[in-house]
């Protein structure tokens, strides 16, 4: 045998060798072969094998720890994990459990809790209110249940205020065990259980002196300076700035203790409000005994959701946070998470709450980069201008998965229940410009890169600019002159310029893309298959719109998914406007990529992507679920040759970087680890260095595919065949699958196995180990 030359080539001669190593060192919780509880014949639902076993592990975490993490893909069960976890745990004793989830899914969560744990009671946190209607928005606490398919409010009506008195009870939690015997589950939308009171900001603008007419800081006197430029009052918007003065820095050379100055305060003159968690972590600390955060990694930040996770883990007495991405690439995502779900071992390994631990956090288990900047010296008396600057990149080192995610997660692939998943499917397809569409752009983008060559490393004008160069070929109306902001160091503010002027086209021509996405949903329709449409540019340059008026021309029945719909409501419409007809919706993918499921639209479309990898593979997967019967396809379509070619390639790059960080590596996708921090910085460096021009976007996405392919083997011969006929032709690929048998309801236990069904069977090697 060759002596291995790469890291790669080591851990591929040497896997097995190392895995047994790793399971004999941190033996699982739950083993395959480990006996499981008798509680789960006891549930409505029954999880597949992959599940229990997780389950298992979290139970068997929990009499070890408080808190546990299911850390699963998008589509195999997490809702279904952590009710299953507390059903068993509770070992037939009634309990309370509270649920914090995104506001689009609490409809889905009282639907899975009353489909799934028998005898429970569900309730809805709409506020602190007394229970009631106000126009749309319900106040109180409101029990719901399922009629007809449908969540509605009917049963108890009372308020938290009203939970936490025990009036002639020993405690409050007995009252609430007499009145409700069995299990109880109260969920709340996290916009809810953070909602706090109203703000306003809080500055001066100087009257007199040479800051006249200026943003100054009521406490100093001083104009307010971020990167050595002046903020403007237009540039406060609704984004709470603050301000830390009086430290060692001091122009005055005074050595003073720092002093944090908020420039915001409490606005007294509107309706005053209480979060919910806040009122529970303070009133009623002892009440409940579970507590689940759904989606946590949206929770990572220092915001008012992210401290409401840490007021949720003090309020109860076990909890499991759940999510498909626990970490965004960089190591101190997980910090703020960990802190508030483990705060005493952070504590012990001697981290400490705010940014001193963040940065010490990042430099223990990150990667950090240290840039030193020295200016020339203007002359013989001067000395040169020394800047430093650390940044974050992206990567983690593994000791970080070893002392904290080990223990606390139970991770769950997609491969763990691919038996039971239908054949899924990512492609690209390019198409030309037409001539006119051709020349504006090429003199679009020759105006951006003189801008960009002329005002580098100025951000205004990248973000501007590039994000003109992937709307533009989609809406090439309209759009008016591309403006840029420079400070200028004589007006001690910023100014505009100007950065290109675009060219106004027909808006009645149907343009190539437009045309080749017609045809696609056409030959789907035909097919039965319903479809999904994605653009992410919904606002000043609406792209949606435009996609509607294209598609109803050819006699489609489409309707537009708008953020004016609220989140908890979007369930709801979906399913209003499937009723009245709708064959495809077109949306931000950011409205549906936390939650929803899109059984109903087996074929999806990215006319535009955007470059968050996040929202792009949580949107990608809404259809690909347990319960779809037919075959899954993406397709992503691009314009030949534009920025919109060159993002999406950076983003299967980045996509294959990012599976590399969940354990399924590809060469391709170590790599890319080097790359940019972000996608936009890396298209305005290929727009200027012409670097990458001529590499193929469905090359990239190619290789994304086929890492798909090896992680999710074929689920059973049929699949196989329909597997091929995918390759065969652009469009014949898309079949619908008939004939299977029932459909596979998410946990149902399905009536009878297929004599051509291959058996569920639970092997070690199969099995994802826990912990």
């Amino acid at each position: 045998m060759s002596i291995p030359s790469t890291i790669a080539e080591y851990l591929s001669c040497f896997s097995q060798e190392l895995g047994d190593r790793i399971l004999q060192i941190y033996p699982a919780l739950q083993a395959p072969q480990d006996p499981v509880s008798e509680r789960f014949k006891t549930l409505l639902r029954s999880p597949f094998a992959a599940q229990r076993l997780a389950v298992m592990g979290i139970v068997k975490r929990w009499h070890r720890a408080k808190a546990a993490a299911v850390i699963a893909e998008c589509g195999t069960g997490k809702t279904l994990m952590a009710l299953s976890a507390i059903h068993v745990r509770s070992a037939g004793r009634p309990y309370t459990a509270l649920v914090m989830a995104p506001p689009n899914i609490v409809g889905k969560w009282c639907r899975e809790v009353l489909i799934t744990v028998p005898g429970a009671r569900v309730f809805i946190i709409d506020g602190l209110r007394t229970p009631g209607q106000s126009g749309a928005n319900p106040h109180g606490v409101n029990e719901v249940r399922y009629r007809n398919g449908r969540i509605v409010r009917e049963g108890l009506h009372t308020t938290l205020t009203d939970l936490r008195l025990r009036k002639n009870s020993k405690s409050a939690r007995d009252r609430w065990q007499k009145i409700c015997p069995g299990p109880s589950f109260f969920i709340v939308g996290r916009d809810r259980a953070k909602l706090s009171f109203f703000w306003k900001h809080c500055y001066a603008v100087a009257k007199s002196g040479p800051c006249l007419g200026t943003v100054i800081n009521p406490d100093t006197g001083a104009p307010l300076i971020v990167n050595d430029e002046r903020v403007l009052a237009s540039e406060f918007e609704k984004i709470r700035r603050s301000e830390i003065i009086g430290d060692a820095a001091d122009d005055r050379g005074k050595n003073r203790r720092a002093m944090y100055s908020p420039l915001w305060q409490a606005d007294g003159g509107r309706i005053r409000r209480f979060a919910p968690l806040e009122f529970i972590g303070r009133y009623m600390p002892d009440f409940f005994d579970y507590g689940i955060a759904d989606e946590v990694h949206e929770l990572k930040g220092d915001t008012a959701q992210g401290n409401a996770l840490g007021t949720m883990a003090r309020s109860v007495d076990r909890i499991a946070v759940l999510t498909g991405t626990l970490m965004g690439g960089y190591a101190d995502d997980l910090f703020n998470v960990l802190y508030r779900l483990e705060p005493h071992k952070m504590v012990t390994e001697g981290y400490e709450w705010g940014e001193s631990g963040v940065r010490n956090f990042a430099e223990s288990y990150g990667v950090l980069e240290r840039v030193t900047i020295i200016a020339p010296e203007e002359n013989a008396c001067s000395k040169a201008k020394v800047t430093k600057q650390v940044k974050r990149k992206p990567g983690a080192s593994p000791l970080l998965f070893g002392k904290f995610l080990m223990e606390l997660g139970a991770f769950v692939s997609l491969e763990d229940i691919s038996s039971e998943l239908p054949a899924y499917r990512e492609e690209v397809i390019g198409v030309d410009m037409d001539e006119p569409l051709a020349k504006a752009y090429a003199d679009l983008e020759k105006q951006i890169k003189e801008a960009l060559e002329e005002h580098r490393g100025n951000h205004s004008v990248i973000s501007t600019a590039l994000n003109a160069l992937l709307a533009y070929p989609d809406r090439p109306y309209g759009f008016g002159d591309l403006i840029g902001t420079e400070y200028d160091p004589e007006l001690h503010r910023r100014v505009q310029f100007l950065i290109a002027q675009t060219q106004d086209l027909s808006e009645d021509f149907g343009y190539a893309k437009e045309r080749q996405l017609v045809e696609c949903v056409k030959a789907d329709l035909a097919r039965g298959r319903k479809c999904q449409i994605y653009a992410v540019y919904t606002a000043k340059r609406d792209v949606t719109r435009r996609l509607e008026r294209v598609l109803s021309q050819e006699g489609i029945r489409v309707s537009i998914l708008t953020a004016q719909v609220p989140p908890d409501q979007r369930e709801a419409w979906y399913e209003r406007e499937l009723r009245n007809g709708m064959q495809v919706c077109v949306a931000h993918p950011r409205l549906v990529s936390v939650g929803m499921d899109l059984l109903w639209a087996p074929s999806i479309y990215f006319v535009q992507t955007g470059y968050s990898i996040y929202t792009l593979r949580q949107a990608s997967r809404r259809s690909w679920r347990i319960g779809q019967r037919s075959n899954v396809v993406v397709r992503f379509l691009t314009y030949n040759e534009t920025m919109q070619t060159s993002c999406l390639r950076l983003m299967g790059k980045k996509l294959l970087v990012s599976l590399a960080m969940e354990g399924k590596f590809s060469n391709e996708g170590l790599q890319g680890i080097e790359d940019d921090d972000d996608v936009l910085t890396a298209m305005a460096r290929e727009l200027v260095t012409q670097r990458g021009v001529g590499e193929s976007a469905s090359a990239v996405w190619k290789a994304v595919q086929e890492q798909h392919a090896r992680l999710l083997p074929a689920s059973s011969v049929l699949d196989e065949e329909l597997r091929e006929e995918l390759v065969a032709g652009p469009f014949d690929e898309v079949v619908a699958v008939q004939g299977t048998g029932p459909a596979l309801v998410f946990g149902e236990r399905p009536e009878r196995e297929s004599p051509r069904r291959r058996p569920l069977v639970v092997e070690p090697d199969w099995q994802l180990s826990l912990f």
